[in-house]
């Protein structure tokens, strides 16, 4: 659709697991060094961002998402809650709820866009959430909130 991020797209197909700080990486290296993109990697994760990947993985390019997904690891439990998304709102559209460990890099291609929870994301059935977090922070039962929330 035009005017609408493939992060954006992939995140309405996966549910609602950017409703709080979030990082976009691009794995391509043609531009920028790799060494840079470790750095924002590690950057976000260590930060506990919900991290999302861009061109995660082409044809020639099959090292670099393995190589993030450990990076990722490094600060993320594998249980966390990972999104895969092949050509949003087109043809031959594809959505896959996981884990972090559960991610199989083969399945991955120059269309999919990959997002990876930070500690709140929880998987609710085959959706990924990432609340924002007023439950912790206001003491309101159930169905009383701002606007009858």
């Amino acid at each position: 659709v035009p005017g609408i991020p493939a992060l954006c797209a992939a995140a309405a197909l996966l549910g609602a697991p950017l409703m709080h700080d979030f990082a976009v990486v691009s794995l391509s290296d043609l531009l920028t060094p790799w060494e840079l993109i470790e750095r924002r990697l590690t950057a976000a994760a260590s930060a506990d961002f919900v991290v999302v990947l861009y061109n995660p993985r082409s044809g020639r390019r099959t090292d670099q998402l393995p190589r993030a997904l450990e990076l990722l690891r490094a600060h993320k439990p594998g249980a966390t809650p990972t999104g895969l998304v092949k050509r949003a709102f087109r043809p031959g559209q594809e959505v896959l709820a996981t884990t972090l460990d559960a991610l199989d890099p083969e399945a991955v291609d120059m269309q999919s866009i990959v997002l990876v929870g930070n500690a709140s994301t929880r998987l609710v059935g085959d959706r990924l959430l990432t609340p924002r977090g007023y439950a912790g922070k206001y003491a309101l039962p159930r169905g009383e909130g701002p606007a009858g929330s």
